[in-house]
């Protein structure tokens, strides 16, 4: 027993980030929000999903690990109740278990907002007594609500009831928590950014391929707004990695399915177009490519040069003809 309680201690002194500043026994910044941490169990996928009145919340609130747990430490925010919460929920402790010990060791927890679910979606939440008005949480089953400095004390009902009636995957649900709190009133300060972060239920123990989501808006007058702008970009990216996957798949027709799905997504992406022409081109679809060439090149003249590019990096054949095939459609 006393070797696990000093391992404790000696975990916890490890980290010593503090990110609430605390003079003379009282706070010095208040560093409020709301958030919402969820779990799917049909896809074993975790997040959390946050916005503030605060610049660049992404960089203390939300922690995540695919096959382990998710945390939201906010209010007067002690960052380590992030890495130390997934840590002890990693050693074998459930999220209550974490959360109870970091409150015991913590010596301002009236001044913190805390959330977690681990992975079998045991969940915890600490709302301390010193916490801004309006001050609150819901747990749900598979998802935690929690508020501070709210406008109105009916916001983290209100996230709740929309996460529960929310349709599409995990992110989507988050954000719609996250709209019914800003259409309740929100943060009485304003807006200024928010993140989102949702990792795989299927770890790989590489936790940059874990995770599915994560986006950051650090300052904006409408995070919410542009972090759902920055979702869907992040969806045409993935399938284009999704189309490069089945194309090394030789599986031609999914992977230009996928291409297609990316343009429809954000065709406003001129990345996106070109990497799409010339797959098409070079899988044999020329008609349908030189059209999307055509386009690409009259909105960015650059492309043209990137086109000539190419064939040095053997991504397109070194074949005079069918290079100058492309770049005809740059005069036209």
């Amino acid at each position: 027993m006393r070797s696990t309680v000093l391992s404790f201690l000696l975990l916890v002194t490890s980290y010593c980030v503090v990110d609430a500043i605390v003079i003379d026994g009282k706070p010095a910044r208040p560093v409020t929000t709301y958030s919402i941490i969820a779990h799917d169990p049909d896809t074993g996928q975790l997040g959390v999903a946050v916005q503030s009145h605060w610049f660049s919340v992404g960089t203390a609130v939300p922690w995540v690990e695919a096959g382990v747990g998710a945390v939201a430490t906010q209010s007067l925010t002690e960052v380590s109740y992030g890495p130390l919460g997934l840590d002890l929920i990693r050693s074998g402790k459930t999220a209550e278990q974490a959360l109870r010990g970091l409150i015991e060791m913590d010596e301002n927890p009236q001044w913190r907002q805390v959330g977690m679910i681990d992975v079998h979606g045991n969940r915890a939440v600490h709302t301390g007594n010193k916490c801004i008005r309006e001050a609150g949480h819901v747990a749900g089953e598979n998802f935690i609500c929690m508020a501070n400095l709210m406008e109105k004390d009916t916001v983290w009902q209100a996230m709740a009831d929309a996460f529960r009636h929310a349709t599409g995957d995990l992110a989507e649900r988050m954000l719609a928590a996250l709209d019914a709190a800003q259409d309740e009133g929100g943060d009485i300060r304003g807006r200024q950014s928010a993140a989102i972060v949702v990792v795989t239920g299927d770890p790989t123990g590489l936790p940059y391929q874990d995770r599915i989501v994560d986006l950051r808006v650090e300052d904006s007058p409408n995070p919410l707004r542009e972090l759902r702008r920055l979702l869907t970009i992040s969806r045409a990216y993935k399938y284009m990695n999704q189309g490069d996957e089945r194309l090394a798949e030789q599986d031609e027709a999914g992977a230009l399915a996928a291409y297609r799905t990316a343009m429809e997504l954000a065709p406003q992406i001129t990345e996106i177009q070109f990497w799409v022409a010339l797959t098409l081109f070079t899988n044999g679809q020329e008609e349908e490519a030189l059209g999307n060439f055509r386009q690409v090149f009259a909105k960015d003249p650059n492309w043209v040069e990137v086109i000539k590019r190419l064939p040095f990096a053997d991504l397109l054949d070194n074949d005079e003809g069918q290079v100058l095939k492309i770049l005809g459609v740059a005069q036209e």
